[in-house]
C-alpha cells in the first residue's frame, strides 16, 4: 500500500484554518504533509520565521515542516541560506525558487537544498537544461511541482503545465514531486487525482503515483541526511593487516609453522 504526502501546505496565520487544511488533506488519503514557511528573498536581512511545533497543532497526525526560499535576482539563495544556516536547522526539508537562469543552476549543482520548486504562477523565464537537471538527480535534489495555481486560474494552468512539461522534457520524469501549496481546504485534491494530473504534466503512469508518494519519502530522508550528516558520506578504510599475520598463508607455510613448534 503506498504512502501518500504532500509537502507543501502553506502555514497560514489562522491556527484554526491550518489545522482544517491539514485535517482536509488527512481525509483525502495523505499520511505526511508539510508545512511550507515562506520566505521573501528580496531583503537580506528577512527573518525567518521559527515553525511552530507539531504538538501545539495535532497530537497524532505525521506532519514534517519545509521552509521556502523564493528568491530573485536582488538576493541570491546562498546568501539567504548561508546567513540564516543555524535556523534552517528547524525544518526537516529546505526549498528553494530560482527565478532566474543563474540562481537555478546554482541550487541543481551547488546549494545544500531538499527541494527545486517550479514556477507556477508564471511563464518559466528560462529553458530547463539538461546538464544542471541531471546534477541535482545526481545529488538527490528533487523538482517540485505545485498544483494550485492552475485551480485558481486559467492563465496560471497554462504556465503551471507548460513549465512541467518543459521539465519533463529533460528530466524524463525523474526526482519530482507533485504538491498542492495550498492555503485552504477546498485547494487540496485527493492523491490519485494528482497522480492523473501528473499524466498533464508528462509523466508515466508509474512516476505520477511515485510524485506523491516514494518520491516524496526520498525527500524527506534526504532532508534527514542534510541535516544529520551534513550530506556527507563518511566511508571507513580497513586498516592493513600486519606482515606478522598475512592474510593469506599456503598450506605449506601453515605445515612449516607447526614443523618449527
Amino acid at each position: 500500500m503506498s504512502v501518500f504526502m504532500d509537502l507543501n501546505i502553506i502555514a497560514a496565520s489562522d491556527k484554526a484554518k491550518l489545522q482544517s487544511t491539514v485535517e482536509t488533506a488527512a481525509h483525502l488519503g495523505y499520511s505526511t504533509v508539510a508545512i511550507n514557511y515562506v520566505v521573501e528573498g528580496q531583503e537580506k536581512k528577512q527573518h525567518i520565521p521559527k515553525p511552530q511545533p507539531v504538538a501545539e497543532l495535532f497530537e497524532r497526525f505525521p506532519i514534517v515542516q519545509v521552509t521556502c526560499c523564493v528568491c530573485d535576482e536582488s538576493a541570491s539563495v546562498w546568501e539567504i541560506v548561508a546567513r540564516a544556516s543555524n535556523d534552517y536547522k528547524n525544518f526537516d526539508i529546505v526549498a528553494v525558487l530560482p527565478t532566474t537562469e543563474k540562481l537555478f543552476h546554482a541550487a541543481c549543482m551547488t546549494y545544500d537544498v531538499d527541494i527545486i520548486c517550479i514556477a507556477a504562477t508564471e511563464k518559466q523565464p528560462f529553458h530547463c537544461k539538461r546538464s544542471p537537471i541531471n546534477g541535482a538527480i545526481e545529488r538527490g535534489v528533487f523538482f517540485e511541482i505545485s498544483y494550485t495555481a492552475a485551480i485558481r486560474d486559467s492563465t496560471m494552468k497554462k504556465y503551471t503545465i507548460a513549465n512541467a512539461i518543459n521539465l519533463m522534457s529533460v528530466c524524463k520524469g525523474k526526482n519530482v514531486i507533485v504538491s498542492s501549496a495550498a492555503e485552504a481546504p477546498l485547494e487540496l485534491r485527493g492523491p490519485y487525482d494528482i497522480a492523473n494530473l501528473g499524466l498533464v504534466f508528462g509523466l508515466s503512469e508509474g512516476d505520477a503515483k511515485a510524485a506523491v508518494s516514494t518520491n516524496c519519502r526520498s525527500v524527506v530522508l534526504h532532508g534527514e541526511t542534510r541535516a544529520t550528516a551534513f550530506g556527507i558520506i563518511h566511508t571507513i578504510k580497513r586498516p592493513q593487516q600486519s606482515s606478522d599475520h598475512p592474510k593469506d598463508e599456503t598450506p605449506a607455510a601453515k605445515k612449516a609453522k607447526i614443523e618449527k613448534l
